[in-house]
């Protein structure tokens, strides 16, 4: 995946030997951080520990932007799910869950390509739900 990026993306593979479910990989791509939890299969299970279906859920209902990307090893698909999908796709797995974004032949700059228009919709709302500070205006300062 890592050589399929797009130029101004960064992404930093995250260690995590102790569990507490934080993803995979941090990205940040036009400045705009995201999280994914990668997982591969060869059936239609999804193998999810309850710490990352808890971690990930709540960090999407706080307003993060966060996936779970499986990876079929026999089909070859690549398979993009919202965070708080994480109990549904570790209880239903890929058969029985609709997923948010699919993604054929492991084509990872299709992928990134889909995912662009998401990423800068998800933060385009979040800024407009933010309050103005109290005692600015808009106008700048003559």
């Amino acid at each position: 995946m890592k050589r399929n990026l797009p130029s101004n993306m960064i992404a930093t593979r995250i260690e995590n030997r102790n569990g507490g479910g934080i993803p995979d990989v941090h990205f940040l791509w036009y400045g705009l951080p995201f999280w994914c939890e990668l997982k591969t299969t060869k059936s239609n299970a999804v193998n999810i520990s309850p710490h990352q279906v808890a971690w990930n859920y709540k960090y999407s209902v706080s307003g993060g932007l966060n996936f779970f990307l499986v990876k079929h090893l026999f089909w070859g698909d690549l398979f993009l799910f919202r965070g708080d999908q994480g109990a549904r796709l570790k209880d239903q797995g890929l058969c029985d869950l609709a997923p948010f974004y699919t993604l054929r032949a492991c084509d990872f700059a299709s992928l990134f390509a889909s995912l662009q228009p998401l990423v800068l919709d998800h933060y385009k709302k979040k800024l407009e739900t933010v309050p103005a500070p109290k005692g600015r205006t808009d106008k700048e300062p003559g």
